[in-house]
């Protein structure tokens, strides 16, 4: 990356640590006047009331960037792949002072965008997609309000811990809610591990829900919160409530989440490879300790949430990911039909889009084998096991969002009560 001199207002070299963002938080702002100025890291240090200066991060939870340099108003940057195997596409920064500017920012690793272009957040405003028309190769430029001083741009639509915090907040009277710890991470930070519905007595059926294996696919996080909302509050509420215990991780990769790594493929391997005799990851090692004990011959469902790759036919659609067993193949193929039928008023779901066993990257390859959906293929009780994929940003054509996806959430969870009903 390049600096401005202050006093000179001739570029200057960073470091690739001043870059990662969160790594150098002791690092100085360096400012050019009537250029540009650019932050490494220490997001404390700068004020956009400097006239005439503008910084770009990644020093907050979930951000990841890499600044390369600044021309004029032309932003140069890459997603920072960290320890992931490969090349993958999540990137999250944020702009502050560019209150008034025509801004580009040109990505030099490969096309990074969705097939709405990237998501973003001006000010306190909601999040939304800038368009695919904005794109221009591997560039956007957009024009930032006057009166903003920070805007947000990133992949899709974040869903961090502060997310997970006021979803729960809004329910922390209900006695059908409780959180304990799934586990510590290596980091330190709490794992959650919610447990909603049936919450008294012994349930008739018990339903385990994990999502962000990959650390990276944070819109499967709106289809769950809707998803959660809707056995608390929805038309299957009470039902819920009165036959059916959740267990619900919604962070199973919660340092990646916050620290904003991409997480899929992670080196050695990821999470969702970590379904083997011994787990490296703690999160995987209480999820192997816990299920089988809470099961008790009543684990019905156990649904993996996903977002598959960034864009392209398949990935624009929602699917399931065919078992190799058969036993469980003939419960997805049940399953299918009942949720094409309920989310037929919110984002479409066909079953010709399901991804059969033996077809492209769901085959039987070793390390599809310690995968979540295999590994709870044989959970004493268990009917259905398998991997939901939920696109980042168009699914059937409709448009993708905060709201759609929670919308669709509802629509899950009406299938599976009614898949539920259907196994008694």
């Amino acid at each position: 990356m390049l600096l401005g001199n202050p006093s000179t207002g001739q570029p200057q070299p960073c470091t690739r640590r001043q870059l990662i963002g969160g790594l150098m938080m002791a690092a100085p702002v360096a400012y050019s006047r009537g250029l540009a100025a650019i932050i490494c890291q220490n997001h404390r240090d700068f004020s956009p009331a400097e006239a005439g200066e503008f910084a770009v991060d990644a020093a907050f939870p979930g951000g990841n960037i890499i600044v390369e340099r600044i021309e004029g108003n032309t932003i140069y940057l890459a997603q920072d792949l960290r320890d992931t195997e490969g090349w993958w596409f999540y990137w999250y920064f944020r702009v502050r002072g560019g209150n008034g500017r025509e801004l580009t920012f040109h990505f030099t690793n490969k096309d990074v965008f969705t097939c709405r272009g990237p998501a973003v957040k001006i000010g306190d405003g909601p999040w939304s997609w800038l368009g695919r028309e904005k794109v221009r190769g591997t560039s956007f430029t957009i024009q930032i309000p006057p009166d903003a001083t920070e805007a947000r741009f990133c992949l899709a639509m974040p869903y961090l811990e502060a997310d997970l915090r006021r979803f729960l907040n809004c329910h922390i009277d209900s006695p059908y809610l409780k959180v304990v710890d799934h586990c510590i991470t290596p980091k330190g930070r709490r794992t959650e591990r919610i447990h909603l519905g049936c919450l008294s007595g012994r349930p008739r059926h018990r339903v385990l829900i994990t999502c962000r294996h990959h650390a990276c696919e944070m819109m499967a996080s709106w289809v769950l919160e809707g998803l959660m909302e809707a056995v608390l509050t929805g038309p299957e509420a009470r039902w819920f409530c009165e036959n059916v215990e959740f267990a619900v991780v919604p962070f199973m990769d919660k340092d990646g989440v916050e620290d904003g790594d991409q997480g899929k493929n992670r080196r050695p391997h990821d999470h969702n490879r970590d379904y083997r005799e011994e787990p490296i990851y703690p999160s995987v090692r209480a999820m192997k300790d816990f299920a089988p004990r809470w099961s008790e011959g009543r684990l019905r469902v156990a649904l993996d949430l996903h977002c598959p790759y960034i864009r392209g036919r398949r990935d624009e659609e929602i699917f399931l990911v065919g078992s190799p067993f058969e036993n469980i193949q003939r419960e997805i193929d049940r399953f299918s039909e009942i949720l094409q039928a309920t989310s037929a008023d919110t984002l479409p779901y066909d079953p010709k889009n399901n991804i059969p066993f033996g077809v492209e990257w769901n085959n039987a390859s070793p390390e599809r084998s310690f995968t979540f959906s295999r590994w709870a293929s044989g959970l004493e009780g268990i009917k259905l096991a398998c991997t939901l994929e939920f696109p980042y940003a168009c699914a059937g054509g409709k448009v993708v969002d905060i709201a759609s996806s929670r919308a669709f959430g509802s629509s899950l969870g009406a299938a599976i009560r009614l898949y539920l009903q259907m196994t008694e």
